[in-house]
């Protein structure tokens, strides 16, 4: 099972940042123009971030967890589509697809976060006060969170097509329903009482939490998260185990 991970792997490094110009350079150029586009826009619209006098780091804090958990997210979706050729083979399942995605993309977004946020740290000689505990397990919940819901969608979007334009239309609001561009507390409470349900929402306010000292979040309820990502991920697992064999040959 290793060697196959490690198979699938190294031909999704090849197929994914092979094949255009600069590789994985542009996996870490694409989230710092981002952030950078961010920055510049909101600073000139408000005095002062959410949190902090640093608009970058804010930002940052919000769309590299946002970024990490979208893409894990499609890629978990996607990966019995993307590796159909090698489940014909016994030896190879849509587990081993599935994990070999999440291992690659996951590492390569933890790689992306650490050098944009040391980055903004060593640019604008910001004092380094950082909660690696809070960070760490931020980075396991969205990552956790993203396997559930990938694991339902990938269900989902290969046995009716359909899925896959309805999940891109429901989650557009996502963006901005996260707490990339306001704090969760900033909000006003009766759009607290509706947005509390949004596990995106707790992971990026725990993300805050380890690189702010002084930002508590008492929203943050880390049970929520890892039930609904549990609940998907095994009820994903249960309909793909029935059905994925049937499924490859649509």
């Amino acid at each position: 099972m290793v060697r196959i991970i490690f198979a699938l792997m190294l031909r999704e490094m090849a197929t994914t940042y092979g094949r255009s110009a600069g590789g994985y350079i542009w996996a870490v150029l694409e989230p710092v123009l981002g952030v950078t586009l961010l920055s510049v826009i909101f600073s000139l619209a408000l005095q002062t971030p959410g949190l902090g006098t640093n608009f970058p780091l804010f930002y940052a804090t919000g769309f590299l967890p946002f970024a990490m958990f979208n893409d894990l997210t499609n890629k978990v979706a996607t990966s019995i589509r993307f590796s159909r050729p090698f489940l014909a083979y016994p030896s190879v399942t849509f587990i081993d697809a599935m994990i070999a995605r999440v291992l690659l993309n996951a590492l390569t977004h933890i790689a992306v976060i650490a050098i944009v946020i040391t980055g903004i740290y060593v640019i604008y000689q910001l004092p380094v006060v950082v909660n690696l505990a809070s960070v760490f397990e931020a980075l396991l919940l969205i990552t956790l969170l993203a396997v559930g819901v990938g694991t339902m969608n990938c269900y989902l979007m290969t046995a009716f097509p359909i899925w896959e334009r309805v999940w891109q239309i429901i989650t557009r609001p996502l963006f901005l329903m996260s707490g990339i561009f306001f704090t969760y507390d900033l909000m006003p409470s009766q759009a607290q009482n509706i947005l509390w349900y949004n596990p995106l929402i707790h992971c990026i306010g725990l993300m805050r939490r380890g690189l702010y000292p002084t930002y508590q979040g008492s929203y943050i309820n880390q049970e929520l998260v890892i039930a609904v990502s549990l609940v998907l991920l095994v009820l994903g697992l249960m309909l793909l185990e029935r059905t994925y064999r049937n499924l490859l040959e649509r």
